[in-house]
């Protein structure tokens, strides 16, 4: 029998106790892991999923919200950046197809249904969210670890509800649900942690819980936008539990993982190498950090 490893014993924690798990990806394709022998357990009633960036079942409607096939008008990403005043970002100039991946075609941003009891009724705009920023530049996101700065290019042009969406959170002014159940208006990524860390893989953070399960609330969609390839260390993605049921947790690649593509949104791009190097090599039992690096502050900023 194989060993099962710890992110999926969350998850039959989460589905036993119907606990929202937030998982990112696996490092290979779902066909190609090795069949893990567990015995077969009686769903729950309403199951739930751990947030990784792996496939994952839905999570509740009622607390996360329904996505509808129906196209979200909000899904034209370079008007809404361009009427901003944001410029390009480097995402614009990928063109080719990296070895090993497909091409990615863009997808229509489906509406979701937000949460009964969110304050915002799920619409927090980009304009709110950079509102009061100096510069004309590119939007920065400069992430403070406890193993050094990261450095974040946020591509609001190609998904501009993700990137409204961490950076009114990093800068407190997207309203959101706290460990304790209080919807509270505050720098969300503040002290969390890089909770989950397979090398060569991605690092994933974000979790105020700092356990996988933490949810703000609410859901926002997928940003799936053409030429979009999980195709190099550094790329900033969001985790989910399945289409459209991002939220607040995300990811940062550490390598090429073309089974990904279309299934994440990619939102941005971090370096130096040398510091994400450091949090991806930090010792894990499974995936799981023994001493979760710390996420000290986040500071939003536009590039010079």
């Amino acid at each position: 029998m194989q060993r099962t490893s710890s992110a999926s014993a969350l998850c039959l924690v989460a589905a036993w106790s119907a606990l929202a798990c937030n998982r990112t990806p696996e490092p290979t394709p779902a066909a190609e892991r090795p069949t893990e022998k567990t015995e077969a357990a009686k769903p729950a009633e309403t199951p739930a999923a751990v947030q990784e960036a792996a496939p994952a079942s839905s999570a509740p409607a009622a607390e996360s919200g329904a996505a509808s096939a129906t196209p979200s008008a909000a899904s034209s990403a370079p008007a809404a950046s361009s009427a901003l005043d944001l410029p390009p970002s480097s995402a614009a100039k990928i063109s080719e197809v990296p070895k090993g991946h497909k091409k990615v075609v863009a997808k229509p941003v489906a509406s979701v249904v937000p949460s009964p009891d969110d304050p915002l009724r799920g619409v927090f705009k980009l304009e709110t969210a950079i509102a009061g920023l100096p510069g004309k530049g590119v939007l920065m996101a400069d992430i403070k670890t406890d193993l050094g700065k990261l450095e974040c290019e946020l591509f609001a042009d190609k998904a501009p509800i993700t990137v409204a969406n961490f950076v009114g959170l990093a800068r407190g002014l997207r309203d959101y649900k706290n460990p304790k159940g209080s919807w509270v208006k505050a720098p969300a990524y503040d002290g969390t942690t890089f909770h989950r860390v397979v090398k060569g893989f991605m690092i994933q953070g974000g979790d105020p819980e700092g356990t996988g399960r933490g949810e703000p609330g609410y859901v926002i969609p997928d940003e799936v936008w053409e030429n979009a390839y999980h195709s190099e260390r550094g790329l900033l993605c969001m985790a989910n539990r399945g289409p459209n049921t991002n939220s607040m947790q995300f990811f940062i690649m550490d390598g090429s993982a073309p089974h990904l593509d279309s299934g994440y949104t990619i939102f941005g791009k971090c370096g130096p190498e040398s510091v994400i190097e450091k949090l991806a090599s930090v010792e894990v039992d499974g995936d799981r950090s023994v001493k979760p690096t710390k996420i000290e502050k986040v500071t939003i900023r536009r590039a010079k």
